[in-house]
């Protein structure tokens, strides 16, 4: 089946839904210029000898200064993206209704600027800096802007340790009521639109099974093969930056607005957001 039959396949369940919810995953910020996590020569995972060696709990708290050195360039490239095409799509869908929800693994903050509202980020997000000692929690914009122009890590101003930017590294623990409210949307949803997520770490990427436990449709949108490809209705290999905006379109009064050479803004351009809880996130 051609790419445009399965579009209008795509269309034609979000049109039937009444509880549509968007998975997203790092596939979706790629056409953005962030580097995914898995894509063979490009991703994250396949330019680092190991990955836990720097990505963990335990790694940053054992050597943060390595933790630290690997975020840097990746913050560099984060504060430059912009929200695609993708990103716009969605909020779009969901500022007529279409999108009941979008639960992303992503930390870029690029749905929010994109301007999607009920927006659940499961595995943390860039907007603050916690510290692991005493919990104080800060906006991250100063001190990570200290960091990126000195190389100065940020230490708490009660206790002097180091901080971490609010963001779950493996084997940390995901944000409880973020989690809780994304599980709440995706059992009651009948269509589920995953979009450029490889569905490889839980339990986020466990999160279309409940919905399809509970009678749901599921559309994937990504590159790679996932798990649940034997239970999906329709599977669009193809670029999430072209695909959801054409599944977007019939919905939509006008096109989507795109970001400009001004829409560049800094961590402390940002707002706050919430605590974290005791769902384990899976290596």
């Amino acid at each position: 089946m051609s790419t445009d039959a399965q579009i209008d396949r795509a269309v034609e369940l979000l049109r039937q839904a009444r509880h549509a919810v968007a998975l997203t995953g790092a596939g979706i910020s790629t056409p953005s210029g962030i580097p995914d996590y898995r894509s063979p020569k490009s991703g994250l995972w396949e330019k680092a000898a190991d990955m836990m060696e720097v990505a963990s709990i335990y790694a940053f708290r054992h050597n943060p200064q390595a933790f630290y050195d690997w975020l840097r360039p990746l913050l560099r490239v984060i504060l430059d993206a912009q929200p695609n095409p993708a990103h716009y799509a969605l909020a779009q869908l969901e500022a007529t209704g279409c999108l009941k929800a979008v639960i992303t693994q992503n930390i870029d903050l690029l749905h929010e600027r994109a301007g999607s509202q009920n927006l659940y980020e499961v595995h943390g997000h860039l907007r603050e800096v916690v510290c692991p000692a005493c919990h104080y929690t800060l906006p991250a914009a100063d001190l990570m802007d200290e960091f990126m122009a000195r190389g100065t890590i940020p230490r708490c101003i009660r206790c002097h340790h180091i901080m971490k930017p609010n963001v779950v590294l493996f084997g940390e623990l995901l944000p409880w009521a973020t989690m809780k409210a994304a599980q709440m949307h995706a059992r009651a949803a009948d269509l589920v639109i995953v979009a450029g997520s490889s569905l490889e770490v839980a339990p986020a990427g466990d999160l279309p099974e409940l919905a399809l436990d509970n009678g749901a449709r599921l559309v994937i949108i990504n590159f790679m093969e996932t798990h649940l490809d034997h239970r999906a209705d329709i599977i669009i290999r193809a670029d999430v930056a072209d695909v959801l905006p054409r599944l977007a379109r019939p919905f939509l009064p006008s096109r989507p607005e795109t970001g400009s050479a001004t829409d560049r803004i800094t961590l402390g351009a940002i707002g706050k957001i919430s605590s974290s809880g005791d769902v384990k996130m899976g290596e």
